[in-house]
């Protein structure tokens, strides 16, 4: 099971949440309606269907896989997974305000149900707010560190009163004492929300280095490998190539973009780099297969190889891994879930029709 497994909340808050069409619940479930075979989000303005009749999903891929149709009222592929107005200026106040903690009862003075954040949080971040709110404090001082700040004062400006305790939250949170932080790489995330279900990505001065499906069942793994293998901290934090992709998605997803600019950094094996090099050459809305890819190295054997390394990207969509299937057609594995690849290809291919259709000369 993936770390950052995404539970529904209790049945009895679902129903609560969809007959009061309320807006916190944005991104956490949807809605199916058995009677009517489509989904949708929690504040549909349509008419309310009977709890007996409905049946609720953690992601907007899980409720297509179950033949439900996305609703045309509320459109919960157009950013099924955004974060609610309250959790957008909450995060919006620690980017100004980096240092404050955040206490329960600061956040109930704000309006913010503490229980319900923190459900939120596991929800979509895989970690509740308060873990979140450490460890990108931790970030921000790992950071200061790296750049040649004193240790004492990193560790008061980070809030703690005591550098015993700033050393142990450092250490348990990347693996290294503070004394040694000018030895690693830094490598920032966000979480980003998607039609499909919230991703992380993960940037440093080179490059994108990852973007995955939060609930890619091999996600630990590369995580693992960026620390151990290529010697990453990792932090939660802000980063310019982190906003360029988090915009240039958005703009994929709504059809208006084929290729990604974003710069990327792809740390692996020299075979590895070859293949997903390969895969950047695979045109929007058009496949390929596994044996061409390696006719196309030069290894017409290798077509076995090539799919383990198709699996080691760790760049999903932007490295277009969904593009290659088996050599019957069949759409073959995908980390992200076939449903979602088959949600790609469909998007992909759509678009390129629109696009051909609006150059079509007028009779």
């Amino acid at each position: 099971m993936s770390a950052y497994n995404n539970p529904l909340p209790p049945r009895a808050e679902m129903v609560r949440a969809m007959l009061g069409s309320d807006s916190a619940y944005e991104g956490v479930f949807f809605t199916a309606v058995k009677t009517t075979g489509i989904f949708c989000r929690p504040t549909c303005g349509a008419r309310k269907p009977k709890p007996e009749n409905v049946e609720f999903f953690a992601q907007a891929n899980e409720a297509m896989a179950a033949g439900y149709r996305p609703c045309l009222r509320c459109k919960p592929l157009d950013l099924a997974a955004s974060a609610p107005e309250w959790v957008r200026g909450l995060l919006a106040a620690v980017s100004a305000s980096p240092d404050v903690r955040w206490s329960d009862a600061e956040l109930m003075q704000r309006g913010i149900d503490p229980l319900r954040l923190r459900r939120w949080f596991k929800q979509n971040f895989g970690m509740t707010f308060h873990a979140w709110l450490r460890s990108r404090r931790l970030g921000i001082a790992l950071g200061r560190i790296v750049v040649g700040e004193t240790l004492d004062d990193t560790a008061f400006d980070s809030g703690y009163e005591s550098l015993s305790g700033f050393r142990d939250a450092f250490k348990k949170t990347f693996q290294i004492t503070p004394g040694k932080a000018s030895e690693t790489s830094l490598l920032l995330y966000r979480h980003l929300t998607t039609p499909l279900g919230p991703m992380i990505a993960m940037a440093e001065e080179r490059g994108l280095v990852l973007l995955e499906f939060l609930d890619r069942p091999a996600l630990t793994a590369e995580l693992d490998e960026l620390r151990l293998r290529y010697g990453y901290s990792i932090a939660p934090g802000e980063h310019r190539h982190i906003e360029q992709i988090d915009l240039q998605l958005k703009q994929y997803f709504d059809g208006k973009l084929r290729n990604f600019s974003v710069p990327l950094h792809m740390p692996g094996s020299s075979f590895d780099r070859l293949i997903w090099g390969a895969l950047l050459t695979i045109d929007y809305g058009t496949t390929s297969t596994y044996g061409a890819i390696a006719r196309r190295i030069g290894k017409p054997g290798a077509s076995q190889a090539v799919g383990n390394a198709n699996g080691h990207n760790r760049l999903s969509i932007v490295v277009p891994c969904h593009r290659v299937l088996a050599s019957n057609g069949a759409l073959a594995g995908y980390g992200g879930g076939q449903p979602r690849k088959e949600f790609l290809l469909r998007l992909e291919k759509a678009a390129l029709q629109m696009t051909q259709q609006q150059a079509l000369p007028l009779a």
